[in-house]
């Protein structure tokens, strides 16, 4: 038989909690009696274990994060109900399990407990990603343990080989289990929703639950990364995992229901499977990424290939490589450029320079694209085995002139902005930065200038590179 007995999807709106939503709850009335429907069923399972996955426990870019130890705490206090409290026993052996299948396949997994979490300067406790799925299911049962965990910002095949060692995990043990992926799906389905409105997230919250109903991982691994970034979900990655769980499985999905009362699409749904052991969908998902990773190759102009072949070169190497045949453009104009570079779509490095260091663009580039992948503070240095997964752009940047507020025009113009010695800069028409206000106040936060300081402002236009299709 079996040892995971279902697997579901569930939202984490705090709001429809009875002690937090109160009168709003109305609004979400579907989405709550689907997840009761659901705390029901796993009472009537009794599963002696519950593996949840989140998305706002402790987030690594390079990681997994699980709970370890023999306890695990929360409460929903910060939603003023302090009186809601969860105090679950771990599943100490399944957790070390997961963890000792997923190094088998080089995934790291990090464990989390009173003495890592201070470490990391992060909470050891449950978020409200687990809490509020666990708060239904607690009204009809809760003689379970718990093996917590957050997903990482990893790629999408390497999640799904997350879930293949959570199923090899549990089929290494003699314990029933029910797996569940926490997550909502778009944040940009009304005007007056907190993250506003997005066409994309309509057609994402459309498109994916189509998929999950018919169980279609292929295709849920191929929507296009625009779509989902446009959308501003939280889920998928929680989902990337669950489906690699029911690897070698014929799925289908039961949607119990799916609302968007505030702006943000609620989804509640439970899995059926069956056994085949033929269907092996990881293969097809690693070829499908591998075509990704190919056209996107495929895409790069002359400025990207370079900055992708400088920091491959060094990161194997550990030195600069040397400069290869290019047109005389790049080997006459100097000018400042930043290389940014993305992995899933999220920002993995970017550094540059305002003005010229080097004698030509094409050594800008070489020498700022090892930067933007190693030294950049606010991320690990890129790996080796990150490399294929990467992506670049480049903005070759114009000389700045002095500017007043007036003038500024976040779509066309980058800004610099100084203090005394202390200056920050950043690039135009970036995601999410649409109004003079939102761009001023992040270069100055970077800058660590005061809003009441006196501070001079600079604009420039740039030329981006990066993809020719």
């Amino acid at each position: 038989m079996d040892k995971i007995l279902a697997h579901y999807i569930m939202p984490h709106p705090p709001i429809i909690v009875e002690e937090i939503g109160k009168d709003e709850r109305s609004k979400a009335e579907n989405t709550i009696k689907a997840c009761e429907s659901i705390g029901k069923e796993i009472e009537n399972l009794k599963p002696e274990t519950i593996i949840i996955i989140t998305p706002h426990g402790p987030l690594f870019s390079d990681a997994l994060a699980i709970s370890s130890g023999s306890i695990i705490k929360g409460d929903l206090g910060s939603f003023n109900a302090p009186e809601i409290k969860f105090n679950i026993n771990i599943d100490e052996k399944l957790t070390e399990l997961i963890r000792e299948k997923a190094i088998e396949k080089d995934l790291i997994v990090v464990p989390i407990d009173e003495v890592s979490a201070n470490q990391y300067g992060i909470s050891s406790e449950l978020d409200h990603g687990s809490m509020v799925p666990l708060y239904f299911i607690n009204k009809y049962y809760k003689d379970y343990n718990i093996v917590h965990i957050t997903y990482g910002l990893l790629s999408k095949v390497r999640l799904y080989e997350f879930g293949i060692a959570i199923k090899e995990a549990v089929s290494a043990q003699d314990k029933s289990v029910v797996v569940i992926a926490s997550g909502d799906l778009s944040h940009k389905l009304s005007e007056e929703g907190p993250y506003g409105f997005s066409e994309a997230g309509v057609e994402f919250d459309k498109k994916i639950i189509e998929l999950l109903k018919n169980g279609d991982a292929e295709g849920i691994f191929s929507i296009d990364k625009r779509l989902i970034k446009g959308a501003g979900e939280c889920g998928l990655r929680s989902f990337y995992i669950l489906f690699g769980s029911m690897e070698e499985k014929d799925i289908s999905g039961e949607l119990l229901s799916y609302e968007a009362p505030f702006g943000i699409g609620y989804g509640v749904m439970k899995f059926n499977t069956t056994e085949n052991k033929v269907k092996q969908m990881f293969l097809k998902i690693n070829e499908l990424r591998n075509r990704e990773i190919e056209k996107i190759r495929q895409c790069e102009d002359v400025y990207a290939k370079l900055a992708r072949a400088s920091l491959e070169h060094y990161v194997k190497t550990g030195e600069y490589m040397t400069m290869p045949l290019l047109h005389d453009k790049m080997l006459q104009e100097r000018n400042g450029v930043f290389v940014s570079i993305k992995k899933e779509g999220e920002l993995r490095g970017c550094i540059g320079t305002i003005f010229p260091s080097t004698d030509c663009i094409a050594n800008e580039i070489i020498r700022n694209s090892v930067e933007a992948g190693l030294k950049d503070p606010r991320f690990l240095p890129v790996e080796e085995e990150e490399l294929q997964e990467l992506e670049y752009s480049i903005d070759i940047l114009m000389k700045p002139t002095k500017a007043s507020r007036e003038e500024l025009d976040p779509n066309k113009y980058g800004i610099i902005v100084r203090c005394d010695s202390r200056s920050g800069v950043l690039l135009p028409d970036l995601e999410g930065i649409d109004t003079v206000e939102e761009q001023l106040s992040i270069a100055l936060e970077k800058a660590e200038i005061g809003n009441q300081e006196k501070y001079s402002i600079e604009k420039f236009e740039v030329v981006r590179r990066g993809s020719k299709c």
